[in-house]
């Protein structure tokens, strides 16, 4: 089974739920498991090496890295790098509206701009049909 890492902030986590339902229906669908960490884990302060360890380790046992950038989010900036680094493909996500990062676009295969989480789901569907 394939598997994909979904890198988004932990503090605005709460902001995407339905994109998140979207691809987590959608993945599961194609037979693609869809790690969301900020969903998976939980640490407390004083953890940070261990946590940094265990996205490490989760990100190296993946396929594909989806990085949602509607939001600026240092954590998900430094996912972006291992991935890129461990030459893992990288989709950076984003709402039309948010502002464009060049580090994320630089490190990413492809890029997806979203109005909704239905327009997310086609750009998706279409980049696994493609890619995956």
């Amino acid at each position: 089974m394939k598997k994909a890492y979904l890198a988004i902030s932990y503090a605005n986590r709460n902001q995407f739920d339905k994109e998140i339902n979207t691809l987590n229906d959608l993945f599961s669908k194609k037979n693609i498991e869809l790690l969301v960490f900020v969903d998976k884990y939980n640490f407390t302060n004083h953890q940070e090496k261990k946590m940094m360890e265990t996205a490490f380790n989760e990100i190296d046992s993946c396929d594909l890295l989806i990085a949602e950038l509607s939001t600026k989010s240092i954590g998900v900036g430094i996912e972006i790098g291992y991935a890129f680094a461990k030459k893992i493909p990288v989709v950076y996500l984003r709402r039309k509206d948010s502002e464009y990062s060049t580090t994320a676009s630089g490190c990413s295969s492809f890029m997806i701009e979203y109005n909704n989480h239905n327009d997310l789901q086609k750009s998706i569907d279409h980049y696994l049909q493609s890619h995956l």
